[in-house]
């Protein structure tokens, strides 16, 4: 996997430069996804350009499946299959609130194999590949060790958390919202978080590379039902998402039951 993560790696800071220009302009134009899926900016756009054609350069066979790109059937016969947000958290560039990422991930036979996350804004780049580690800004990191729910940082929704969806639970444990599901997923895998988790449906863009990431860091990814996550699907939709370091895993699966 390393041309894999050195191209990904590429990709994903050159699509996050594009962001951070149109993010410095203060200005972009904004249209709403059909069906209430939310924001769609410039920059998201040209990041998705700029991935889909280093991507396809590079791996002129794999398949690939993008939030901002009409879906190529094609994908399901393939068994490598690069899943892709170009910006994770649109809703939060749209605010200027600084927590989104360009979100990469590769999956092989259906399972998260590698993820490429970085901030436009800070610059922070969180990489895993299954079996190989996970990498902060360059230095190799892990998830945490924390068993115990209390005094745990977990991070969810900020959107769920204005709407009340968290209401339910917070007599139960500290809940900190921050923005994109890929963003909250790459602070658990590189030990930034213990825990997120949402009883939600995610799309797969929102998770295959910040699940590579928890996978990579020895964390667990699952969806809410305490299913591993099986991606390259012909829904690509999933039923809640729980990503922890592992020990606090199924602490959150019951709170969501």
């Amino acid at each position: 996997m390393d041309r894999e993560l050195t191209v990904a790696m590429e990709a994903a800071q050159a699509a996050a430069a594009a962001i951070k220009q149109i993010w410095d302009q203060e200005s972009a134009w904004v249209v709403d996804k059909e069906g209430g899926r939310g924001p769609l900016t410039q920059a998201d756009l040209a990041a998705d350009e700029i991935l889909q054609d280093r991507l396809r350069s590079a791996f002129p066979d794999d398949g690939i499946l993008s939030e901002e790109a009409a879906d190529d059937p094609s994908r399901l016969g393939k068994r490598r299959v690069w899943i892709l947000d170009p910006l994770d958290g649109t809703r939060e560039f749209v605010d200027r609130v600084p927590e989104f990422v360009v979100s990469v991930g590769l999956v092989v036979d259906g399972k998260a194999r590698l993820g490429v996350l970085v901030n436009p804004v800070s610059g922070m780049a969180m990489t895993g590949v299954v079996g190989q580690g996970v990498t902060l800004d360059g230095r190799t990191v892990r998830t945490t060790d924390r068993k115990e729910l209390d005094g745990a940082r977990i991070v969810v929704s900020r959107s769920e958390t204005k709407k009340g969806w968290f209401d339910a639970f917070r007599d139960r444990v500290q809940l900190e919202p921050v923005g994109s599901v890929a963003y909250k997923l790459g602070l658990v895998g590189t030990g930034q978080a213990d825990a997120t988790f949402t009883p939600k449906p995610r799309s797969e863009w929102d998770l295959c590379g910040g699940v590579a990431i928890i996978l990579a860091g020895e964390g667990q990814a699952t969806d809410g039902q305490g299913r591993p996550y099986k991606f390259n699907q012909e829904k690509p939709l999933h039923h809640g998402v729980v990503g922890t370091n592992g020990g606090l895993h199924q602490a959150i699966l019951g709170l969501i039951r």
